[in-house]
């Protein structure tokens, strides 16, 4: 073992190493989400709407370092991690994982018919 190596792996996935996420997570990917929210995206923008800009920038982070630690596991995999550890009650798909992900960012998906609106 190195000497930057430790015992215990510093990049466990845990609810204490991943505070910001399990609190976005249980906050918004309840049981109650579909009828609240309707989507996992319209959740994920919500909370951008609703968390001050260090919030935001905390669980964008964690949310960022979940998927680099996840990369190359299972869907399946991942959704048991976030249930188990973060306390998410939605099971996500591949497509919700790269919305959230832009709705975490702050960015809006492009409407087809949109984009001329700004240019009157």
């Amino acid at each position: 073992m190195s000497a930057k190596e430790s015992p215990k792996l510093s990049h466990e996935i845990t609810a204490a190493t991943f505070p910001a996420l399990r609190s976005f997570m249980r906050g918004y990917f309840h049981e109650d989400m579909a009828d609240e929210y309707g989507t996992l995206e319209e959740a994920a923008r919500q909370f951008y709407e609703d968390a001050d800009p260090d919030e935001r920038k905390a669980v964008a982070t964690e949310w960022g370092r979940f998927l680099a630690q996840t990369r190359g596991q299972s869907l399946s995999a991942v959704n048991k991690i976030l249930a188990d550890k973060l306390g998410c009650a939605c099971r996500l798909s591949a497509d919700d994982v790269d919305k959230i992900s832009r709705a975490l960012k702050g960015i809006r998906p492009v409407v087809e018919g949109d984009e001329d609106e700004d240019e009157e």
